[in-house]
């Protein structure tokens, strides 16, 4: 057996009553949610029982995907499997940091809190959106968000590319991407993450991390924006990390560099099955999981185990 890797899901992965069947199954779970609901009442609540709306505001989302996202991989841990690496998917970096005691609990859960208001107030100066082009190679898509007036921000996939942009340049898009026989889908997030928009959230980033500085990571932690583990300088991973909301996720990348360094079991953790997705479309000769249920963990340490 190779290495084992987790994946901490990100924004657009959020749903209503994500978490709820592990917390009341497993007590890690729970005491992961029950000590961040100490910072912020209402979290296990905006998780089990909020709306769809309230879930997709940035400053609701970030703190509610971090919480599921660490809930999920302790109970992973407290069962026995310790992973080789980890990687997150945009916000899921943040909690992919924390599991790996960049940060403490508390602390991270401030930072992506912060995360989430600095994100926000980027949007609301710089109004904008999202849409994964599928279909179309990720050059294609280069030169179609260019001539749009977009950036090209998440490379998901061999054939999925997320482009970000103003509401204007998106419409854009849209029609050029139909013309090129791909397809343009609408992602749900409040703005245009990952791209020269969110730059403002970047520095607000930076000056928290100086007030509150990361320690060496106690495992590799695989980074979007480089697609290669952070460094081991504490200085470097703030600087990393504060770049990380103005610059383009590296997902693509990121699995086929982990592959290459022998990782073979691709576990996410927290909300959805869309990393798992992802796994299986670009990777071949490796296993993909999901865990955010108690089901989906028995099936996922059946097979770990065996292995």
């Amino acid at each position: 057996m190779g290495k084992i890797a987790l994946l901490f899901a990100g924004q657009g992965a959020q749903h209503p009553g994500m978490g709820k069947e592990l917390v009341h199954a497993q007590p890690v779970a729970k005491q992961t949610f029950d000590e961040l609901e100490s910072a912020m009442p209402g979290l296990s609540k905006l998780c089990f029982e909020g709306t769809k709306e309230e879930l997709t505001r940035t400053e609701n989302t970030q703190p509610a995907i971090f919480a599921t996202d660490l809930a999920a991989a302790r109970s992973l841990v407290a069962r026995g499997i310790n992973p080789d690496g980890v990687a997150g998917f945009s916000l899921g970096e943040v909690a992919a940091l924390t599991f790996a005691c960049a940060f403490s609990d508390m602390d991270g859960f401030a930072l992506v809190r912060y995360r989430g208001e600095l994100m926000a107030e980027a949007c609301a100066a710089k109004p904008g959106g999202m849409r994964a082009v599928v279909k179309l190679t990720a050059a294609e898509v280069e030169r179609l968000a260019k001539e749009a007036g977009a950036w090209p921000v998440n490379y998901n996939s061999p054939q999925q590319t997320v482009v970000a942009g103003s509401d204007e340049a998106l419409a854009k898009l849209d029609v050029l991407v139909k013309e090129a026989k791909g397809r343009s889908l609408k992602v749900a997030v409040a703005g245009a993450f990952h791209s020269p928009y969110m730059e403002s959230a970047s520095a607000g980033l930076a000056k928290w991390l100086e007030n509150k500085p990361p320690r060496p990571c106690i495992v590799d932690v695989w980074a979007n924006k480089t697609a290669e583990p952070y460094p081991k300088d504490p200085s470097k991973i703030a600087e990393v990390l504060a770049a990380q909301p103005s610059s383009p996720v590296l997902w693509t990348k990121t699995l086929e560099n982990m592959q290459a360094a022998g990782f073979d079991s691709f576990v996410e953790v927290g909300p959805g099955t869309t990393l798992t997705g992802l796994v299986k479309r670009t990777l071949k000769g490796v296993t993909a999981f999901s865990i955010e249920t108690p089901e989906q963990l028995e099936a996922a340490l059946g097979v770990l185990r065996k292995d």
